[in-house]
């Protein structure tokens, strides 16, 4: 009897493991080696993205005295130049008030996409040997490179808001937002860009060329240097919708518009439905990353061969 009992509670423990072990592998989420869900996963494991935009912005600085003091002193000395060199030489402060600020406020944003974007395409080639060691998800990369231009482009933006406030500016909810979509507008670009052609950079190196006379482009194809209503007077108008249809072109005039407009400058005025051209700048920006994405996915399973 106190045999038959033993087996009767060994058969009963044995049916409650067997079912907690079949509960526990039902709950298991069953997943390919190695595949991920693209920029979704490259969020889940923000930790590790942290770990790498944290140890490239370290490097930037390493064995430096100054340190981050250098990303403020570059800018205040871009703006000297500028004030000097154009405005005062060329003539541009009389044409155009606070003109340095203008100026600067504009390769704010330029730099932030070229950088973000020239990082990004060669990002995957950069850590070749990490793609080939270890898996995590390879989108990551650009995505880091563009994290990593928008660190290095905070000190620039204080240094552009400090002189505004000298300058007199008074931010309003409406300024601030258009900063904010400016910044936005670059950051996805640059990220979908980014994914695209460093994965075509992987296997065809001349994508990194062609992507250096963009970045190069970039600055003239955007008003910079100068005012959106030169290019309004010298081109036709369906010419003049293109241009607006960049969405640099709308990011740099909302960068203007939320920090140089709010300063009442002599004649200026805002480029036509800023608004409107702004939100289908970030409209093409999400396409960029969508199709960035799928072009990346479907190169994704040649990059350790061609690296």
């Amino acid at each position: 009897m106190i045999a038959d009992g033993a087996r009767e509670k060994v058969r009963v423990y044995g049916r409650r493991f067997a079912v907690q072990q079949a509960r526990t592998l039902s709950d298991q989420r069953m997943s390919t080696p190695g595949g991920n869900r693209g920029l979704l996963e490259v969020f889940r494991q923000r930790h590790l993205l942290s770990l790498i935009v944290r140890k490239e912005v370290q490097i930037r600085y390493r064995g430096s005295i100054f340190g981050w003091l250098w990303s403020y002193v570059k800018p205040l000395v871009q703006f000297v130049v500028f004030y000097v060199a154009i405005g005062v030489f060329l003539g541009m402060n009389a044409r155009v008030d606070f003109f340095p600020l203008y100026l600067l406020a504009g390769i704010t944003v330029v730099t932030f996409f070229n950088e973000a974007f020239s990082n990004g395409t060669r990002s995957l080639v950069d850590n070749a040997a990490l793609i080939k060691k270890i898996y995590l998800p390879r989108e990551m990369f650009p995505v880091a490179s563009m994290l990593i231009a928008a660190v290095n482009t905070v000190p620039q933006i204080i240094v552009v808001v400090v002189i505004a406030l000298l300058f007199g500016w008074i931010p309003s909810l409406l300024s601030l937002g258009a900063i904010f979509l400016a910044l936005l507008i670059v950051a996805v670009l640059a990220s979908g860009l980014g994914l695209f052609f460093g994965s075509i950079n992987v296997t065809f190196r001349d994508a990194q060329s062609f992507v250096e006379i963009i970045v190069m482009v970039a600055i003239w194809a955007s008003p910079v240097m100068y005012e959106w209503t030169q290019v309004a007077n010298a081109v036709p108008e369906w010419l003049f919708v293109l241009y607006r249809l960049n969405p640099i072109t709308a990011a740099v005039e909302l960068f203007h518009y939320g920090i140089w407009f709010p300063l009442g400058p002599h004649d200026a005025t805002v480029l036509p439905d800023i608004w409107t051209y702004g939100l289908i700048a970030l409209l093409t920006s999400l396409i960029a990353l969508v199709i960035g994405q799928l072009v990346f996915r479907r190169l994704e399973g040649r990059f350790a061969q061609d690296l």
